[in-house]
């Protein structure tokens, strides 16, 4: 069976005035379909470089990246765009939510990048969302602004904004480095039950032994190098 994710050799070399930053070299890795892996290494070792080059976010400077069988590297920026929107939910570190939506209007929010009617948006995509907030538990916030909040309910509303269009893959990074503990163990709980009952493919990255023990694999990252 073809791996939902294939990097082969990829390498990412930023350029700084007449410097090179090496954040990434030569890596190849291929994760199968409904897989949950962990990616580990320090700060600076290239984790979050290989989520963004995953994700479409970020292009590799050699090599080639094939997610669902799509050759990211000869896609435009609009087409990867779109790829990403339908395939692929993103939770991180910080939330990254729009301070001023609710939450009901964060989870609805890859819907506005759709080409679709606004009457189709506000009635398929209405049971959409309920149904994400619902599966996070946050069925009792959901008209709430992030400020009135937790920290975990953030990440839980971050996560039912992942998954409202039923992606195949979740890259997810650090998603308990702004939690405590008790905190950030409910949320892997979370992420193992949504591989378990949707069957997709979660990528984490992280610096936490605990969070990378809810992977079936751990891979570790030194210095831009797969280990």
């Amino acid at each position: 069976m073809p791996a939902i994710i294939e990097c082969q050799n990829i390498s990412k070399v930023y350029t700084h005035g007449h410097s090179a930053v090496t954040a990434l070299s030569k890596s190849t890795l291929s994760i199968q379909k409904g897989e949950f892996v962990a990616v580990m290494g320090p700060s600076g070792s290239g984790k979050s470089t290989l989520l963004n080059l995953i994700g479409g976010l970020d292009e590799p400077s050699s090599g080639e990246i094939l997610v669902m069988g799509k050759n990211l590297k000869t896609m435009n920026d609009d087409a990867r765009a779109e790829f990403r929107n339908n395939h692929i939910g993103f939770v991180f570190q910080f939330f990254h939510l729009q301070s001023y939506y609710t939450v009901f209007e964060n989870v609805m929010s890859p819907f506005l990048f759709e080409d679709s009617p606004v009457p189709q948006r506000s009635e398929h995509h209405y049971a959409r969302a309920k149904e994400a907030i619902v599966r996070v538990g946050l069925s009792d916030r959901w008209n709430h602004i992030p400020d009135e909040l937790s920290g975990g309910e953030r990440q839980r509303a971050a996560i039912a904004r992942a998954i409202v269009k039923n992606p195949k893959i979740i890259l997810a990074d650090e998603p308990t480095g702004n939690l405590d503990r008790a905190t950030g163990t409910a949320i892997m709980e979370l992420f193992k039950t949504l591989q378990k009952e949707c069957g997709v493919t979660i990528v984490l990255v992280t610096h936490d032994e605990r969070s990378a023990q809810c992977a079936e694999r751990v891979l570790m990252l030194d210095k831009g190098t797969l280990l």
